[in-house]
């Protein structure tokens, strides 16, 4: 029928009185995408956490002190730090020396970068482009002049209340590491080589500097600071993500076909199938049973990577990995980014899976810090089984490409040899304990001497036959 030219409008049902009228035409001409579609993309990496995520534990994925980026600026709470990104800016144009880049030139750089810049992030930026320029410059500088400043390449006051007030500098690490608070590295990278001339070591990498400074947090080997200082991060999060992954691990899948995969929680929940019975522990079982009755044990492994874990001859060596409030937050990051950006491996959930399935009760988490594999920082047991459960609570998973599939399978095998079964099944009944095992020794000794006794009644037996016999002959 028709309209008598006017747009045709679709009117939703009204919430709470109030009535709601949108333009299908207006529809057509949104811009402001909540989720981009480009969002897909190699190029975007930087998103807003999903609701089911911000459900589990708001606290760990948005900032406390410190904007960093777009998604956050202009929080009120965090003005505080927004002073004294000024002053390290200031600082840094002060010391940069006459023929050196301006405020200016710095805009130049980035403003030059803007488009690409915004296909960055997930959502539509609602900032013009200068006050987008204006964010990244400030932003980016800060940042770059925090590193220095701990690496001791540029003058730092003793008394900077950002280094000497305990609860700041955890903080702006923390901050520094939340999947919604972060630039694009290559704009780091671009403003570092711009800032050049400010800098007592004009040879410096801003990767070593960058894993450095996240050294405080999550310390890493020398020789791990020096292989990454090429590394191709998308921002911050991923540099020290990286760092942790072995080298040839670092490209991006291949397959990149849509496929069907498992929320991790109905994953742990089918363990019993893809990954052996013995690597989910229930409330009525738990884990140290199981390992007993599959004759699997438990070992610590010597790494420079949580990540690295192997597993021969019935023996599940896992590196250690310490839990305190910070390094949870970071985790909980690593595998928000890893959920969210397709074109990266999955490393991080990967393990999640794994110790989600091996700890679901405070038993377990004991049994593995009895282990030396988990260094308990954040109180008690109940603490850690609640933070692994939250790592992988309702996290898509596939086992079929993780970098831990072959140990996945060489566990199954091992556990389907029904001789190692049947034989851990014995230890485990009657070597357990002490007392089983005493048991177990008084049993057998039992067992000899009615064995000897038998023999020697027989012997008797027989011997007066064979006399007797002897005798009519």
């Amino acid at each position: 029928m028709a309209n008598g030219g006017r747009d045709a409008v679709i009117t939703i049902a009204a919430t709470n009185n109030i009535q709601t009228t949108i333009s299908l035409e207006q529809g057509i001409q949104e811009t402001k995408w909540l989720l981009h579609p480009a969002a897909g993309n190699s190029s975007c990496c930087i998103f807003r956490l999903p609701q089911y995520l911000l459900e589990i534990n708001k606290k760990a994925y948005q900032p406390h002190i410190v904007s960093i980026g777009p998604y956050h600026y202009g929080d009120t709470h965090l003005d505080m730090m927004q002073q004294h990104k000024w002053r390290f800016l200031r600082d840094l144009l002060v010391r940069t020396p006459s023929p050196g880049p301006n405020l200016d030139d710095y805009r130049q750089v980035v403003a030059s970068m803007e488009e690409d810049i915004r296909r960055c992030y997930s959502e539509t930026i609602n900032l013009c482009g200068q006050d987008l320029v204006e964010v990244m410059v400030l932003d980016g500088l800060f940042t770059i002049e925090l590193f220095c400043k701990v690496g001791r390449l540029s003058p730092s006051d003793p008394d900077d209340p950002i280094f000497n007030l305990a609860w700041i500098f955890p903080n702006l690490i923390r901050d520094l590491l939340r999947l919604e608070n972060q630039i694009p590295f290559i704009v780091l990278q671009t403003l570092f080589d711009k800032s050049k001339s400010s800098r007592e070591d004009s040879n410096s990498s801003l990767a070593q500097l960058a894993l450095e400074f996240f050294s405080f947090a999550v310390e890493r080997p020398d020789e791990v600071l020096k292989q990454h200082v090429s590394v191709e991060a998308k921002h911050l999060l991923d540099l020290l993500r990286l760092s942790f992954i072995p080298e040839p691990h670092h490209r991006s899948p291949q397959n990149q076909n849509p496929k069907v995969i498992l929320p991790l929680v109905q994953f742990i929940q089918m363990a019993k199938k893809p990954l052996a019975g013995i690597l989910k522990a229930t409330t009525r079982n738990t884990l140290k049973k199981f390992l007993h009755l599959a004759g699997i044990k438990f070992k610590e492994r010597e790494a420079n990577s949580f990540l690295d874990i192997r597993f021969c001859n019935g023996v599940l060596e896992i590196p250690n990995i310490t839990l305190d409030d910070l390094r949870t937050d970071i985790f909980l990051n690593f595998v928000a980014f890893e959920q969210c950006y397709s074109h990266c491996s999955k490393h991080i959930t990967t393990y999640a899976a794994l110790m989600s399935c091996l700890i679901s009760t405070p038993v377990d988490a004991a049994f593995l810090s009895d282990k030396n594999i988990i260094e308990n920082y954040l109180g008690t047991d109940e603490e850690v089984a609640h933070f692994f459960k939250n790592l992988g609570k309702d996290v898509p998973f596939d086992i079929d490409e993780s970098y831990l599939c072959k140990l996945f399978k060489d566990v199954n095998e091992y556990h389907r040899n029904i001789w190692h079964v049947r034989w851990a099944g014995f230890r485990f009944k009657y070597f357990d304990n002490p007392w089983s095992f005493l048991s177990a020794v008084a049993a057998v000794v039992l067992l000899l001497l009615t064995a000897i006794q038998t023999f020697f009644t027989v012997y008797d037996y027989f011997n007066s036959l064979a006399s007797n016999g002897g005798g009519r002959h």
